[in-house]
C-alpha cells in the first residue's frame, strides 16, 4: 500500500562529511538539476533535503526502482565526479522503500536519526526543504500527505516522550545553571567575547529578558553587532581592565590561550562590591584563572562540570528514543489508513462534476423544452429537487467506499505492514 514511497539518503552515520558532500546538489542550479533528475528517472514527485549531516531524496514512484539507483542519481546530479568517487559514495547510500522509507522519515523528523538526538531544528529544516521543493513544483499530493503526517507525528513524539528534554549543548546547560542562581531580570551582566558561543549565549539572555548587558570583544565591531541587536552596550576588550561599574554575572568565552580574568582584573571588576557573583567560563582553556575562583566568593560554572550532566541527559534521551520508536510503529498504521482514504477521495473526485453534468444536461437538453414551459415556481421546485438529488447521489458512493475502507481497516489493523 505504501510501496510508492522511497528514500535515498546519505547521513553522518554512513559516511564522513567529505563523502557526504558528493551527494549534495550544487547550489547554483539546484532547481534545474532536481527537475531533470525527476524527469530522467520517471518519478511522480520529489522532495530534497540537505543539511550539515544528511542528504536525502524522498520520492514517490509506482515504477520499479533499480538497485543501481544511488549511482544513477549521483551521475545525474554530479556528472563531474569520477567513476571511482561515484561508486564509493553510492556504496554508502541507503535506499529504502514503502513502510521502511516512511518510518525513516518519521524518525528523522523526531530527531532519532540526528547527530544530537532530540534537537528540534530538524523540523524547521524539513519544513523549509519541503516548501522549497513544492515551490519548484517537484512535489504532489502523495508527498504533501506524507509531510503533513510527518510533522504531526514529530510534534506528538516531542509532546508525549522526553526525547527533546534535558539540554545537551554546553551553552544551554551553562545558562540553565546560571538561572538556578535566581539572577534578577535587571541583573548586571558582562559578556566577555563575541564569538559563536557567546553569540548563542546572548540569545538565551534575550529570551530570558536580561537587558542590562555589556559586551566586550577584542574586535569592537563584533561586540557592537551583538549589543546593537539587543539594545545592549559594547566595549573593546582593552576596556575590561578599567571597568568599574560592578556586575552580578560574568560570562567569558574568548580565543585567549591563557586566563584573562586574573585576581587583579576580577577585583577591579567588583568595584568594591563583596557579594557572591556568578561566573560562567565557557573557554577552552579556561579564561578565568584558578586563583580567581579560589580567592573570591562566586558560583563558578565551567565546561568540565557540565559534561557529566550532558552525558546523563544524553542517556535519558536514548531511553526515550525507544518510546518514540514504539509510537512511530503505531503511527505507521494511521498513515496507511490516511493514505488509503486519500486515494479513495482522489478516485471519486470526478463524481460531483459528472453528476452535476448529468443534471445540467437533463435540464438544458433532454428535458429542455418541457422545462422551459414550466412556470417560474415549478422550475424553481424542479431545480431544488434536482439539487437535493445531486448531493445525495454524490454522497452515496463516497460513503459506501469509506465504509468498505473502514471495514478493511478493522480487519487488517494489526496485520504486519509489507513494503
Amino acid at each position: 500500500m505504501l510501496d510508492g514511497f522511497h528514500i535515498l539518503t546519505l547521513t553522518h552515520r554512513d559516511a564522513p562529511l567529505e563523502t557526504l558532500a558528493h551527494a549534495v546538489v550544487p547550489g547554483e542550479n539546484t532547481e534545474v538539476v532536481l527537475q531533470q533528475l525527476k524527469n530522467a528517472l520517471g518519478w511522480e514527485e520529489l522532495f530534497y533535503l540537505a543539511t550539515c549531516n544528511r542528504v536525502t531524496y524522498v520520492f514517490y514512484s509506482q515504477q520499479p526502482v533499480s538497485e543501481h539507483l544511488p549511482m544513477e542519481v549521483l551521475q545525474q546530479v554530479r556528472p563531474e565526479l569520477t567513476e571511482e568517487t561515484v561508486r564509493e559514495t553510492a556504496s554508502r547510500m541507503r535506499l529504502m522503500h514503502g513502510n521502511e522509507a516512511v518510518t525513516h522519515l518519521l524518525e528523522v523528523a523526531a530527531s532519532m536519526d540526528s547527530l544530537v538526538v532530540g534537537e528540534r531544528e530538524i523540523i524547521r529544516q524539513l519544513r523549509q526543504a519541503f516548501d522549497q521543493s513544492r515551490h519548484w513544483h517537484l512535489t504532489g499530493d502523495h508527498l504533501r500527505l506524507l509531510m503533513g503526517f510527518t510533522i504531526e507525528t514529530a510534534k506528538e513524539i516531542y509532546t508525549h516522550t522526553g526525547i527533546g528534554r534535558k539540554a545537551l549543548s554546553v551553552v544551554a546547560l551553562a545558562f540553565g545553571e546560571m538561572q538556578k542562581t535566581q539572577l534578577r531580570p535587571d541583573a548586571r551582566l558582562l559578556l566577555v567575547g563575541a564569538g559563536e558561543t557567546n553569540a548563542l549565549y546572548a540569545k538565551f539572555l534575550v529570551k530570558a529578558g536580561y537587558k542590562n548587558v555589556t559586551v566586550f570583544n577584542r574586535t569592537f565591531e563584533k561586540a557592537q553587532s551583538i549589543a546593537s541587536a539587543n539594545n545592549w552596550r559594547a566595549l573593546s576588550l582593552d576596556e575590561l581592565a578599567f571597568y568599574s561599574e560592578g556586575f552580578d554575572a560574568l560570562v567569558v568565552c574568548t580565543g585567549a590561550t591563557s586566563a584573562i580574568i586574573t585576581p587583579d582584573v576580577y577585583r577591579k571588576l567588583l568595584a568594591g562590591e563583596t557579594g557572591k557573583k556568578v561566573v560562567v567560563d565557557l573557554s577552552v582553556p579556561h579564561n578565568v584563572s584558578r586563583e580567581t575562583t579560589l580567592e573570591f566568593p562566586l558560583t563558578y560554572i565551567e565546561i568540565e562540570g557540565l559534561k557529566e550532566t550532558a552525558n546523563q541527559n544524553l542517556a535519558y534521551r536514548e531511553q526515550e528514543r525507544e518510546k518514540a520508536a514504539s509510537l512511530i510503529q503505531e503511527r505507521i498504521y494511521d498513515f496507511r489508513d490516511r493514505w488509503h482514504e486519500r486515494q479513495i477521495e482522489r478516485a471519486l473526485a470526478h463524481i460531483p462534476e459528472e453528476v452535476k453534468a448529468v443534471k445540467d444536461r437533463a435540464v438544458n437538453e433532454v428535458y429542455g423544452k418541457e422545462f422551459a414551459q414550466l412556470d417560474p415556481e415549478a422550475r424553481d421546485l424542479v431545480l431544488r429537487m434536482l439539487g437535493y438529488m445531486e448531493k445525495k447521489c454524490v454522497a452515496i458512493p463516497i460513503k459506501a467506499a469509506k465504509d468498505i475502507a473502514l471495514r478493511g481497516k478493522k480487519q487488517t489493523k494489526r496485520i504486519p505492514l509489507s513494503a
